[in-house]
């Protein structure tokens, strides 16, 4: 074998994913578990156990991480931030931090169901099933105000449910390119319909000239014949260029939320598509939280309007999937997002914001290699830009998926101790969760409670709070919609 074919073959070693992963897996085993266990449980040299729950609070991150760069002098533990890199070192804490919850589930740790009712901080519940079949991978579900809920599928069809029944699929609805992680999805209902009668859809859009795909967002009325539905009146509220389609099945979104101070506005959600770098690209749709009029013209006032390297849709940018989406009682806008292997995030979307995909994150690579480390100062590329950090981080990823806000619907209040907390979904965690944020006038948030609501019941795709104040998740395997509801004592 000669130099050059030596070479090829040791850059291949060296760059391989599935060998670099296992050199993560090295990395845990040769310089950590002799003293920490392999599993984190404690025991080499005197060391404690990792696995208890007072250590996976989030506000520990950095220190697992300066601990692991600076060592533990007073308990022997060398220093590894001169052989390891910043990437390396937040692998190691992102390792850890699977470790501690995988722990945490085999010793029970989750919602708590003693003869159907479960029991939290602020409400005993139950669990109701709303629509048990007839569904096929169900995406979102939204009201009419007529009490009417409209289920979307995510291969294309958009149904009614209504008195129990769930009607054929409505016709005339657009059609849709359903593939990896795209099709139909999000369905809102404008909160002036009673007026207008406007409904608003997000879907994945095959390109009308060459092949790709790209979300886009439309919005239409519905008619009611007998026991028929039909979509009508369809109108274009945003697409993309056509330069900007693509071939991947990855990140499409996409959610949909309506201003509370100004229900013209629109917001909605995209995925960076798989291509992370466009994250950063404001001449791009991709990763993105946009805002526009509902008949889609720019707001005058977005940050990037009238900016000619830039989509002036943009109103947030430097995500990486999100797909939740809203806005809390006080007007505060929230996302939540899938990040890589660990790491999803709870964000507050400021106008302008750069939440920091792919330069920073706190997950890495799903092969297991390291990908790079969620804070700006240890990251070159990131050191001089103003990235906003998360309100919350799910370590192991839930693949966080519907998001809403705990509140009184017009036909009652069903958890008046839940009032204006987050519920968000994860579709790999297969979880609802409960989380009380604050945010300070400075603009800062943080989280003052959290607590899992719900695990197990299925991958939990959408998460809303409906007119009766109860508590909807439309979940998939199985393909079903539940409702949590309120058990006085």
């Amino acid at each position: 074998m000669n130099r050059a074919s030596q070479a090829a073959l040791l850059a291949a070693l060296v760059l391989s994913p599935s060998l670099f992963a296992q050199g993560v897996e090295r990395l845990w085993t040769t310089n950590c578990s002799n003293c920490h266990g392999a599993n984190g449980q404690g025991g080499g040299a005197g060391t404690q156990t990792l696995l208890t729950e007072e250590l996976m609070e989030q506000n520990l991150d950095r220190r697992f991480y300066d601990a692991i760069k600076a060592g533990v002098e007073e308990n022997g533990m060398p220093p590894f931030g001169e052989t390891l890199t910043p990437a390396q070192m937040w692998a190691l804490v992102n390792h850890i931090r699977a470790l501690q919850h995988e722990s945490y589930r085999r010793n029970g740790g989750g919602p708590r169901e003693s003869k159907g009712v479960y029991t939290s901080a602020h409400a005993d519940y139950k669990l109701e099933t709303v629509i048990a079949s007839g569904l096929s991978t169900p995406w979102s579900v939204d009201f009419l105000p007529t009490g009417e809920m409209l289920v979307t599928e995510r291969h294309g069809p958009l149904r009614v449910f209504r008195n129990g029944n769930l009607s054929k699929p409505i016709s005339g609805t657009p059609k849709v390119r359903s593939g990896g992680q795209g099709g139909l999805m999000d369905v809102a209902v404008h909160p002036d319909y009673d007026r207008n009668g406007w409904v608003f859809l997000s879907y994945t859009e095959s390109a009308t000239q060459g092949s790709g795909s790209f979300t886009k967002l439309v919005r239409g009325k519905l008619e009611a014949a007998g026991g028929d539905w039909t979509w009508t009146d369809q109108q274009t509220v945003f697409e993309a260029r056509s330069e900007h389609y693509t071939n991947s099945g990855l990140h499409f979104g996409c959610r949909i939320v309506f201003d509370p101070k100004d229900s013209d506005l629109v917001y909605f959600c995209i995925g960076d598509r798989g291509n992370g770098k466009r994250a950063q690209d404001l001449n791009t749709p991709n990763g993105k939280v946009l805002r526009v009029r509902t008949g889609g013209s720019i707001p005058d006032d977005n940050p990037f309007a009238g900016r000619t390297d830039a989509y002036g849709q943009v109103w947030s940018f430097g995500h990486r999937n999100p797909q939740g989406l809203c806005f809390d009682l006080a007007g505060n806008l929230w996302v939540t997002e899938h990040g890589p292997r660990g790491g999803d995030e709870l964000n507050l979307v400021r106008k302008g914001g750069n939440y920091g995909w792919p330069l920073v994150s706190f997950g890495i690579d799903y092969s297991g290699a390291p990908l790079t480390a969620p804070w700006p100062d240890v990251v070159p590329a990131a050191k001089k830009m103003d990235i906003v950090m998360p309100t919350f981080r799910w370590m192991p990823s839930c693949a966080a998926c519907g998001l809403d806000v705990v509140r009184a619907g017009p036909k009652g209040e069903a958890f008046p101790g839940w009032k204006g907390d987050l519920v968000a979904g994860g579709l790999a965690g297969t979880n609802v969760d409960r989380i009380r944020v604050k945010v300070n006038a400075d603009g800062s948030s943080s989280v003052l409670e959290r607590e899992e609501l719900l695990i197990g019941k299925g991958r939990v795709r959408d998460v809303v709070c409906g007119p009766d104040g109860s508590v909807y998740v439309v979940l998939n395997d199985p393909h079903r919609v539940v409702r949590l509801v309120p058990v006085r004592r």
